[in-house]
């Protein structure tokens, strides 16, 4: 049987598309009708049943007939982000107008890496990150940055910026062209609070620095890092000849969406004469809200920047972004190579983006990002925030006011921490066992966290559709369950 070939792209490429679309379409509403709920009932086994079938077979099955079944059994067996209890994780739901222009960069599969493969790609890219330079403070016209797959790709990338932009001080300093002095080995060290996401850590192990080199510094009564004690701990690492790499400040912790006191942060780093990275994966967002974006005062005066639209930018996955304050930081990531990026095509006009990633083949995720802020404008995206922030602000009010619960802050951004009090029994175990039984049941996702060694429960509010009262609804569906628990 001699196999049809059909592609996306081309003249013909739309209309091959046409009736799949509505293949796919039409299964993801039977599939999301047939979950009925946030995401599947059962569990891992129930999900593990509706893929039974080869994924290989020897014969295929048809277009049609594998992107109906596969694409039901995934809608089905899928947590749906888009959901009112489905409030767990940093997960937005994608605004439509970013999916249908994340389909279009998928049928031209343009790669950043070079010129002649992504014109239209790597100019968008560059009007994107010139947009988002201005957002954060930035002069558009000396910085410089990026998309990546997410926080963790920014913060690995902003790290390598820095410690780049360190070895070569301390090389300078010690008479040496390049690398690390041997009497530095093992002496880096990257200072980030208690609270900073694990990627920190992890990127210091991949860059070489091992994860012993990260320094916590302590966080405050606010839980934000402590100036103090950042100034204190630098002091003393200075005197004991360590070289500090860079300061990591959080814009926007994962669990209680805190930010760090970015202008002391970033005067302290000036003088220590330190790098500064602000990962504001998370708090980012809250630049578009004219309400919310006074709490980023003093991002400008990092050396990089990293943002997550898959976050608080409602963009499919991945859009992340990472800025740097002067274009000249990427130098040491620059690459040259005869196949993809000559200095006399440079020369010419054909500019490569190869030099500001740690990827080659790179996705144009820059074009989804591009269409949302043409479609709704800062003060739409400032809309979306503001109404996630609200209903955060109106769930900490319900949970304060309930007998049984116990409200742990008064939410920054987006997120709401909370937990069960028992009259009896063992307030961790029953918390743990009624996001269990909820998740069981397919009824709701609820985040779970630990803080001050006790288990708490999170809503992360990121859809800004949903309402009060589905707020409140899934609130007392969770006491229900957790009345059940204690009393079993």
């Amino acid at each position: 049987m001699t196999t049809s070939i059909q592609l996306a792209g081309g003249i013909s490429g739309p209309e091959n598309l046409r009736p799949l679309l509505a293949t796919a379409l039409d299964a993801l509403g039977k599939g999301t009708v047939d979950r009925g709920g946030p995401l599947p009932t059962g569990g891992a086994d129930a999900v593990g049943a509706l893929f039974a079938e080869d994924v290989l077979p020897w014969e295929g099955d048809g277009a049609e007939t594998a992107l109906d079944g596969l694409a039901k059994a995934f809608a089905e067996g899928a947590a749906d982000p888009a959901h009112p209890s489905c409030v767990a994780h940093l997960h937005t739901p994608p605004l439509a107008i970013a999916v249908a222009a994340d389909l279009v960069a998928g049928v031209l599969n343009s790669s950043l890496d070079s010129w002649d493969q992504a014109p239209s790609g790597t100019h968008v890219e560059s009007q994107v990150i010139h947009a988002l330079a201005g957002l954060v403070g930035y002069d558009p016209e000396v910085a410089s940055g990026a998309v990546t797959s997410g926080g963790t790709e920014s913060n690995l990338t902003g790290l390598l910026l820095a410690r780049e932009h360190a070895l070569s001080q301390a090389a300078g300093a010690h008479g040496v062209e390049s690398g690390i002095p041997p009497e530095l080995h093992g002496r880096l060290r990257i200072l980030c609070s208690e609270a900073t996401h694990f990627s920190v850590a992890r990127s210091a192990g991949v860059l070489g620095l091992g994860e012993e080199a990260v320094v916590q510094v302590p966080l405050g009564s606010d839980n934000r890092m402590d100036p103090q004690a950042l100034r204190s701990t630098l002091a003393d690492l200075r005197s004991r000849g360590d070289i500090p790499v860079a300061v990591v400040a959080t814009a926007g912790t994962t669990d209680l969406g805190v930010i760090d006191p970015l202008p002391e942060i970033a005067e302290i780093a000036a003088e220590h004469s330190t790098w500064l990275h602000v990962d504001a994966a998370y708090g980012g967002g809250a630049l578009f809200s004219e309400r919310l974006a006074p709490l980023l005062t003093g991002v400008d005066r990092a050396d990089s920047v990293a943002l997550d639209l898959h976050k608080l930018g409602w963009q499919p996955v991945a859009a992340g972004i990472l800025l740097a304050r002067r274009a000249a930081a990427f130098d040491p990531i620059e690459r040259r190579v005869a196949y993809l990026n000559t200095a006399d095509d440079e020369a010419a006009g054909f500019q490569s983006l190869l030099g500001r990633s740690l990827r080659t083949t790179r996705r144009p995720d820059a074009f989804k990002i591009a269409v949302t802020f043409r479609a709704l404008g800062r003060r739409g995206m400032g809309e979306l925030v503001d109404r996630c922030h609200e209903q955060a602000r109106n769930a900490a009010a319900t949970v304060r006011e309930h007998p049984r619960l116990e409200l742990y802050q008064e939410p920054v951004l987006t997120t709401v921490i909370f937990r069960y009090r028992p009259e009896s029994g063992d307030p961790d175990a029953i918390n743990a066992e009624v996001r269990r039984t909820l998740l069981r049941g397919g009824r709701a996702v609820v985040g779970r966290t630990e803080l001050d060694g006790s288990v708490w429960l999170k809503l992360t509010l990121l859809n800004p559709n949903t309402t009060e009262p589905e707020i409140n609804d899934l609130l007392a569906e969770l006491v229900t369950a957790a009345v059940d628990e204690e009393t079993r």
